[in-house]
């Protein structure tokens, strides 16, 4: 299960480095943005990822239980600001007023919606580890 969830990560990870790669290149970073997404949750969201993919691989390395249990707790705050953002982003994608320049319209649904659904596997398949079920 270790395993799985892992190959989850990485493929959550790869989606959200597309969204991540194309909101700093229509200027979602720069000061005066008219980004729906705060820098710091984006930014944190991308460090936590990072460094919670880096715990679980070595959680599969050494088989250490509680580095297993610290990187659920890590996904599940890393999910809270997914959910954040994902609230934020809708009304972008559906074209509220203010929203018409704002760098994460053009993200593309199918992107979004399989780093969603990868991402709620990767929780559930890591709690699933964690708990030594599977």
């Amino acid at each position: 299960m270790a395993i799985v969830a892992l190959v989850c990560w990485i493929i959550t990870a790869l989606g959200g480095f597309v969204l991540l790669g194309k909101w700093i290149a229509g200027g979602g970073a720069k000061a005066g943005t008219t980004s729906r997404l705060a820098a710091p949750i984006v930014f944190a969201h991308f460090l936590l990822a990072v460094a919670g993919l880096a715990l679980w691989i070595v959680y599969v390395a050494v088989d250490a239980a509680v580095l297993a249990w610290i990187a659920f707790a890590l996904l599940v705050v890393i999910a809270l600001a997914g959910f954040a953002m994902l609230a934020r982003w809708i009304p972008a994608y559906q074209g509220a007023a203010g929203t018409e320049d704002a760098p994460e319209k053009g993200f593309p649904v199918a992107v979004v919606g399989a780093h969603g659904v990868v991402a709620v596997v990767t929780v559930v398949t890591v709690l699933l580890s964690a708990a030594g079920i599977g």
